[in-house]
């Protein structure tokens, strides 16, 4: 499978080039000439220990395995090689959820040359017959289970690339949690090698307890028809979301508003959102369910909220949100610090704290996007000055729900929410 994504790190001095050689469980037998060429003049070969037991004795080349942790000693380990031929053994293909991505943020991409190798997901859809282009991919490895719920929607072909041979059981418990127990699985181990192995379940019957998971190959791959119960609950990654979705104590942003707000931070891929007074967090949230490289950052001062925002980010798929238990404006010279400039901010709560709608502003990128909701008079007053100060629309939004009223049904109106809304200049 393919090694886990990371941050970036500082690049070490000197460090000369690296050839990455993707290889597949075949080993030594699977590679093109070009790799094996690399291979047999190499000086120093990095990889996993068993992707270095895959090479022949005729490769020379020292042999070293990744340390572990594998991002924070990499850049030392590359600096130690200086001056030597090396080269870096890589799963499939390097790019791919792979190491190669990882090199190229530590050494640049002039340092760095990728021989790729057909990746598990390839493989998988060769056999299965999937389009690769039309089949959801969801990584596991170093990354929480949890990942994987925004993918769960009826209809879709997921593959899942596993960390161990503990993640098909825990995914199909999953799975048939949020009410897909019926989907078809098909298991592959050791795909591509002399060991592959595929076999068929439900994922309910993958998911019992008694199954266990000590049969199964640490090297597996999941595909995955997803086929939903009729009680299953559709969760669209489109904003919006239904408000009992969330644990929440009142401090919510409810489901019409929320849609609207973020439609007005415009979330993109790989962008940056602040969430600042963020209740229960469900606008980061669904910030980061639009694209799986959006990130956010929750600011929150109340211990009880911040617990509550972590228990739903993971129960809707965003385990990587950012949660900081303090307040604003203190807290945000830190978070500049910290993250970089946001692309998007989000003030929720702690609108009339003096200086937070400035040090938003100041935070800002240029072209980064700020919204901001009120519903008492004195935050009212905020948002007007501010709309004086920066520019920007001001909206009031109401919304009325159908409700009882006896035998029959009425309108009852929810507060009513006051928007600003502002982009700053480029």
């Amino acid at each position: 499978m393919a090694e886990p994504g990371s941050a970036a790190i500082s690049r070490p001095a000197g460090a000369g080039q690296v050839v990455v050689v993707g290889i597949g469980d075949d080993g030594w037998a699977g590679l093109p000439p070009a790799s094996r060429d690399e291979l047999l003049r190499a000086e120093v070969v990095l990889g996993a220990t068993r992707q270095l037991g895959l090479l022949p004795a005729d490769v020379a080349a020292r042999r070293v395995c990744w340390p572990s942790p594998l991002v924070p000693g990499l850049g030392e380990l590359i600096e130690r090689q200086a001056g030597a031929r090396l080269c870096a053994l890589a799963s499939g293909d390097p790019m791919f959820f792979g190491l190669g991505s990882t090199l190229v943020r530590v050494l640049g991409a002039e340092r760095v040359r990728v021989l790729p190798h057909p990746s598990s997901v390839s493989l998988a859809c060769a056999r299965l017959g999937w389009a690769v282009d039309a089949t959801e991919i969801v990584s596991l490895v170093g990354r929480p289970l949890a990942t994987v719920h925004p993918a769960l929607t009826t209809g879709r072909r997921l593959l899942v690339l596993s960390a161990d041979r503990r993640t098909p059981p825990d995914l199909c418990r999953l799975v048939t949690r949020r009410g897909f127990g019926d989907s078809p699985v098909t298991l592959f181990e050791h795909l591509g090698g002399p060991a592959e192995r595929r076999r068929e379940f439900r994922a309910r019957d993958l998911a019992d307890p008694g199954l266990g998971a000590d049969g199964l190959a640490d090297l597996n791959l999941l595909a995955l028809q997803l086929v939903a119960d009729p009680d299953a609950r559709h969760l669209p990654r489109l904003p919006g979301l239904p408000d009992d979705v969330f644990e929440h104590d009142g401090q919510l942003t409810k489901r019409e508003i929320r849609a609207v707000t973020l439609a007005f931070l415009a979330p993109a891929p790989g962008e940056l959102l602040w969430d600042v007074g963020a209740g229960c967090g469900s606008v980061g949230i669904e910030w980061m369910r639009t694209h799986p490289s959006c990130r956010a950052v929750a600011l929150e001062p109340r211990a009880d909220r911040v617990e509550r925002i972590v228990r739903n980010a993971a129960a809707l798929g965003v385990p990587g949100l950012r949660v900081v238990a303090a307040a604003a404006p203190g807290a945000l010279a830190d978070l500049t610090a910290e993250c970089g400039a946001p692309d998007a901010v989000f003030v929720g709560g702690g609108l009339t704290a003096p200086g937070t709608i400035e040090r938003c502003w100041e935070a800002l990128r240029p072209g980064g996007r700020i919204v901001a909701n009120a519903v008492t008079i004195e935050s009212e007053v905020v948002l007007a000055r501010c709309r004086a100060e920066y520019g920007g629309e001001l909206a009031r939004l109401a919304v009325s729900r159908a409700t009882a009223v006896g035998g029959f049904a009425g309108w009852r109106p929810m507060m009513p929410v006051t928007q600003w809304s502002a982009t700053r200049p480029a």
